[in-house]
């Protein structure tokens, strides 16, 4: 990597960061205003709240990364063209196509970073920030008005919430025998978790149907063998959005074996795999909005132009993975396919540009 390719990487880069920075600001500021309404509920006060903000803002920043990209190699290919350093690289022997690998290079850092926040950081303080919130407004985490609804072989557990230590309260549990009728009912009090991820249900009821009769009995304890894996029950917990690759992948997986409904978490999956790419492409849409010269038009009206593009990407493919499950869209095209179309839109405006 030459002087020049450090140069350019380097101005972006920071550029980049700052409008992060200031997305993740502005974001952060709402979200306080939004979370002032729970203060003094339970033991949530300012300092959990603000702890409750920071650990979210990871989450955040990788949502708003190919935004942050973006915008951040506009405002300084501009600043390069306006001062004409652009053209004086050109002059001094940087073809288009050297530039574009630059270009690449910078994306490439970006997504990267996207990569790591995604699949590592996000997900984990995501969790860690509900499950603090949640502990603090009421003591317990609760999964919605009906609980946790879960699928395991010829059983559908219910689970009411699942408290801050992993402890599972009020589980409901219906079995049925292989034409699907109900063979067995069982209630537990709670349960912990086994190191062997079996569930241990404690103060049991158990009711057996027969053909004339129904037993009843009770037990203090029980094991419950559970395929489910222990950290699913946090993946449940959380919006599809938030969590990993991996984890994504297990979850359908055990959908799948269940025979559920993937749609929503197969789109989650091809988003997050795809996604990182967004953050390169729109390293070329920045090039691509950018004047060459201070000569080609309005450079004030592109970088708006540019800036309106990817607030259209933010919030575009969010609304294209809602209505792509009410019209049956394959996963792959509504999890990719605002980033192919935005790719797409990048190599016609580069070409257009350049047989000018």
């Amino acid at each position: 990597m030459n002087l020049i390719s450090r140069y350019i990487i380097r101005q972006m880069a920071v550029m980049a960061v700052y409008s992060l920075l200031a997305f993740l600001a502005l974001y952060s500021f709402f979200v306080v205003i939004d979370e002032v309404g729970d203060l003094g509920k339970g033991s949530y006060n300012g300092m959990k709240m603000m702890q409750y903000v920071l650990m979210q803002m990871p989450a955040r920043a990788y949502e708003l990364m190919p935004l942050g990209v973006l915008i951040g190699g506009l405002i300084s290919l501009s600043q390069l063209a306006q001062g004409s350093e652009l053209t004086v690289m050109k002059a001094s022997g940087l073809s288009t196509k050297k530039l574009l690998l630059i270009l690449s290079q910078f994306g490439l850092i970006f997504a990267l970073a996207t990569v790591a926040l995604g699949e590592w950081v996000a997900p984990a303080l995501s969790q860690r920030a509900e499950n603090l919130k949640a502990g603090a407004v009421n003591g317990k985490i609760s999964t919605g008005s009906t609980g946790l609804w879960l699928k395991e072989k010829n059983s559908i557990i219910n689970v009411r919430e699942m408290l801050p230590d992993h402890t599972l309260t009020g589980i409901k549990i219906w079995t049925h025998n292989d034409k699907y009728e109900l063979a067995e009912a069982a209630e537990a009090e709670s349960a912990t978790l086994n190191p062997d991820g079996s569930w241990q249900l404690k103060n049991v009821r158990r009711s057996v149907l027969g053909d004339d009769k129904v037993s009843v009995s009770s037990e203090s304890t029980q094991r419950l063998p559970v395929e489910l894996k222990s950290g699913l029950l946090d993946v449940l917990l959380v919006d599809p959005e938030q969590m990993s690759v991996s984890e994504l992948a297990t979850y359908l997986k055990h959908l799948k074996e269940n025979n559920q409904q993937t749609q929503t978490y197969a789109i989650a999956w091809w988003r997050k795999l795809v996604y990182p790419v967004a953050a390169w492409v729109m390293a070329l849409v920045a090039f691509a909005f950018t004047p060459q010269t201070t000569r080609h038009g309005n450079m004030g009206l592109k970088l708006f132009g540019g800036i309106c593009l990817g607030l259209l990407f933010h919030f575009a493919g969010r609304l294209f993975g809602f209505t792509s499950q009410l019209y049956g869209i394959p996963p792959f095209l509504a999890g990719a396919l605002p980033t192919i179309i935005f790719a797409v839109l990048a190599v016609y405006l580069i070409r257009k540009q350049e047989r000018r």
